[in-house]
């Protein structure tokens, strides 16, 4: 078999198997949030929040910190993956510099490293959008109850918005891991798809938490 057939058989099952993983994932959350680690996490958070305001005073430089850790932590990911999407454009124009007809092979090897060039585009735009999040709340989060009317649903606000930076940046992550059996792609579709089952069964047992318990399953992940 030529190499575009297995190309054009193997990198869509490769494909197929990533995502399929991540709709299950999704589903799974859905409907045993405690038992994944985006669930947990998720439940926890909310409790964290509610924590961090009931004493704002005390709590307050604790609550600041930590999200201004995590402003670094999508600041570095959004700043690699945009060094990333510079230096792999650089690349795509040199290749696309010589003029003339493109065979296969070299329109093959630009949709290969468009491919990797559009998972970190994703990633910044996601870990920028992380930032903005974060950065929302750390502002709300220390805002005193005596000046916030809707002071007994502020907690859910911050909460949410705690949640959308936090699966923007899980997004973000999800994006680079993509790009690992992209990156493959280059060497060989055996390779892309090999990569994508070693990772999906990597990602299973990061993702996948049996021993946390199912007392807090209704209580669902706040709008994963």
């Amino acid at each position: 078999m030529a190499r575009p057939e297995m190309d054009y058989i193997l990198v869509p099952l490769g494909l197929i198997i990533m995502v399929g993983y991540h709709l299950w994932l999704l589903l799974y959350i859905f409907r045993r949030p405690t038992m994944t680690v985006i669930g947990i996490n998720a439940i926890n958070r909310r409790i964290w929040v509610q924590a961090m305001m009931e004493d704002p005073i005390k709590s307050g430089v604790l609550a600041v910190q930590t999200l201004r850790n995590n402003i670094m932590a999508s600041a570095l990911m959004a700043s690699a993956s945009v060094m990333l999407c510079s230096l792999l454009a650089i690349l795509i124009n040199n290749s696309n510099s010589g003029g003339g007809v493109q065979t296969d092979h070299e329109r093959l090897a630009g949709t290969k490293f468009f491919s990797i060039l559009l998972c970190f585009l994703v990633a910044f735009l996601l870990n920028v959008q992380s930032v903005r999040y974060y950065s929302h709340a750390s502002v709300m989060i220390n805002v005193p109850e005596k000046w916030e009317r809707g002071r007994r649903r502020r907690p859910d606000y911050v909460a949410s918005l705690l949640d959308r930076g936090t699966y923007c940046w899980s997004l973000g992550l999800r994006a680079c891991y993509f790009s690992f059996p992209l990156f493959l792609w280059i060497f060989s579709a055996v390779a892309m798809v090999a990569c994508c089952v070693a990772m999906v069964v990597v990602l299973y047992f990061l993702d996948v938490y049996m021993d946390w318990g199912e007392g807090e399953e209704e209580e669902g992940v706040g709008g994963v």
